[in-house]
């Protein structure tokens, strides 16, 4: 089978959204933007061996390719619309591909999302998924508007996928069910879309985390010009974290609570006088959204240990090339 069999059989569903008026198959792709609407637009790299084990299971390496980048359009309050993959492959497995382009579409038809265009070579499995979004103009949430006083939440639990990923690097270990439990939240994690367009109008700033909390929420306070507290005690976790917190493995446990990564939630930033609204959208959605801390003037993030004391070291959140 050569490339454009490829391409013709795994990825070219044909026409599906009136917008794209040229989609797979030409030099480039021609969409209709929503009238009154800004474009957000983000890329992400998945690379073996750096961010997925050359074991994992191709259906949720599809899935996780698009997951990625529907969470940033979720940190920016858009509504995703289409996407173009790159993608290096060391062969043509049609077995490896059919599973892989599952995972992608299940994901992409529950978004809406369409796959308009891409490339793909032969070499090292390398995924590279460009994402464009729409959002009402001026409205796009970003990591610069926090203010003093703002409210710091998280949604979901946080953790899990890193704990997750110390269990395969043997560095933990962990009961079957706790462990599925947390593989699939490194795996298959579920992109905040739906919290994201809610947030617009409420939120200040946001981001999603996906290098490790504390480095993530840096990237706002760095943005906006402010300082923060958080408290380590109000972190949502799941309960097999909450146990390792309370035996030996404490130390392990806060680099997944506050450095882990790959944990794909929302952290944003809302004015107290929000806290109801917020709470109504946690509960619309189905979704905990946690209350952690709060932003302060001055700059630096001071994070609290559970008896109140700063923390003299945080862990360190992932770096490319730290």
């Amino acid at each position: 089978m050569n490339e454009f069999a490829l391409i013709d059989r795994f990825f070219n569903r044909g026409a599906q959204d009136p917008a794209v008026r040229t989609g797979i198959g030409d030099d480039g792709a021609v969409v209709v933007p929503s009238p009154g609407c800004d474009l957000v637009v983000a890329v992400d790299m998945l690379v073996e061996g750096r961010h997925f084990l050359a074991a994992a299971a191709p259906v949720t390496l599809g899935h996780k390719t698009l997951a990625v980048n529907l969470s940033d359009m979720a940190a920016m309050g858009a509504r995703p619309r289409w996407a173009l993959l790159a993608l290096a492959l060391p062969d043509c497995d049609e077995h490896w591909l059919a599973d892989f382009t599952r995972g992608l579409f299940t994901l992409a038809d529950r978004f809406d999302v369409t796959l308009i265009g891409g490339d793909t070579t032969r070499g090292p499995r390398n995924f590279c998924l460009t994402i464009v979004g729409e959002v009402p103009a001026g409205a796009a949430l970003t990591r610069a508007g926090a203010r003093p006083g703002d409210d710091i939440y998280v949604s979901g639990s946080l953790g899990d996928a890193a704990l997750a990923l110390a269990v395969l690097e043997g560095r933990a270990a962990l009961g079957a069910a706790d462990f599925a439990l947390a593989r699939a939240r490194l795996d298959t994690p579920e992109p905040r879309v739906a919290l994201g367009e809610r947030l617009r109008g409420v939120a200040t700033a946001a981001i999603d985390i996906s290098d490790g909390l504390t480095g993530d929420l840096q990237h706002i306070l760095d943005r906006s010009g402010m300082g923060a507290t958080i408290d380590v005690a109000l972190i949502p976790r799941s309960a097999p974290l909450a146990a390792l917190c309370e035996r030996a493995g404490r130390d392990l446990a806060l680099a997944c609570l506050l450095a882990g990564g790959d944990d794909y939630e929302l952290c944003f930033m809302a004015a107290p006088t929000s806290r109801d609204v917020v709470a109504a959208i946690a509960r619309d959605l189905d979704v905990p959204l946690t209350r952690i801390g709060c932003v302060s003037t001055g700059s630096g993030l001071v994070v609290r240990d559970e008896r109140g004391a700063p923390l003299a070291t945080l862990p360190r959140s992932f770096d490319h090339f730290s």
